[in-house]
């Protein structure tokens, strides 16, 4: 089967109970410009569900934040597979909430490369700790 680049609907993290709970029960890791929150979950109809995160308090205008999030979530999109698999070999579920913490505004270079060694962080994480 071929990975097909996508980010639907159903793979995105949303309802404030979930949220809340990722925020309270989650561990995380730090990656400059990224802060990732993650918490495995029971039963889900896919085997990552993710929230993009960019703080008004750091960037005043919307447009901004907007391009932020888009740029995010197309790295994420992109270079999500190798998560999936994994995930999909465990047969377990996460949830993860990618926060974006820099000052200024990168470039989607830089983010595309910080986003892989990212993702590449947490699959190791989690098969050290053999979720």
């Amino acid at each position: 089967m071929q990975n097909r680049n996508t980010f639907p609907k159903k793979e995105h993290l949303f309802g404030e109970a979930t949220v809340e709970s990722l925020y309270k029960e989650g561990a995380s890791m730090f990656l400059y410009p990224y802060r990732l929150i993650f918490l495995k979950v029971e039963k889900e109809d896919v085997a990552v569900r993710c929230l993009v995160y960019a703080p008004k308090k750091r960037f005043k205008h919307a447009v901004d934040r907007n391009r932020l999030k888009r740029q995010i979530r197309e790295a994420y999109r992109t270079n999500k597979h190798s998560l999936f698999t994994f995930m999909n070999e465990q047969e377990s579920h996460l949830h993860i909430a990618i926060h974006y913490v820099g000052d200024k505004m990168e470039s989607y270079e830089f983010m595309q490369k910080r986003m892989i060694q990212l993702l590449n962080k947490l699959e190791k994480r989690l098969k050290e700790e053999k979720i």
